[in-house]
């Protein structure tokens, strides 16, 4: 089974989970008590200097209520299997999904203001994919599976022609998401088994 310093590490990394979505949804409120002016103000703006800062600001910015509660359970669920299977380098992962996710709409994007954890939704779900077939674990393999069974749907997202979806971020989250799964080793959890004499 886990070890207690396992078990520990995970609920500390739930609990950062869960305080991240409680801030989306505080956010969201600020948001709609204010008209949304923090969209146009911290909104990702492709190629203008004025909307980099949208790089960082899209993924906890959302259009409605609406908006984000479709994104909260592929957010807790993916975030779930992320803090229960690896044991390091997350931050690194999420600085990858984020920055050069964020990046390329920056560069590449139609000029709208692109906001949304969904680009990091579809980062996660890149992530998790990618990784099984990476690390080739019984663990990261089962992830993946389970991640596509649950998601797979997802991948529709990236196609263009969708009104009012960042189709960009979606497509741009899941390449980055990839990428960190082949540029940084999670080391995965896997189950240790305690003899009798071990204590």
């Amino acid at each position: 089974m886990f070890g207690s310093g396992n078990t520990r590490v995970l609920f500390v990394r739930l609990g950062l989970l869960a305080a991240f979505v409680g801030i989306l949804w505080g956010l969201q409120t600020l948001n709609w008590v204010t008209g949304y002016r923090l969209n146009a103000t911290f909104g990702l703006i492709p190629r203008r200097v004025s909307g980099l800062d949208g790089i960082a600001g899209m993924p906890v910015l959302h259009g409605s209520f609406t908006h984000l509660l479709s994104n909260t359970p592929p957010l807790l669920v993916m975030g779930a299997l992320l803090a229960a299977t690896a044991t390091r380098a997350l931050f690194a992962v999420n600085g990858i999904i984020i920055g050069m996710g964020g990046a390329l709409v920056w560069l590449f994007g139609s000029t709208a203001i692109h906001i949304g954890a969904s680009g990091l939704v579809f980062g996660w779900f890149g992530f998790l994919v990618a990784r099984g077939f990476v690390d080739r674990s019984p663990v990261t393999l089962g992830v993946a599976l389970l991640v596509g069974l649950l998601y797979g749907t997802m991948v529709w997202g990236v196609l263009p022609g969708q009104p009012g979806v960042s189709w960009e971020a979606h497509l741009f989250g899941a390449l980055a998401g990839a990428t960190a799964a082949f540029l940084v080793r999670t080391h995965v959890h896997a189950p240790r088994i305690r003899n009798v004499e071990d204590g």
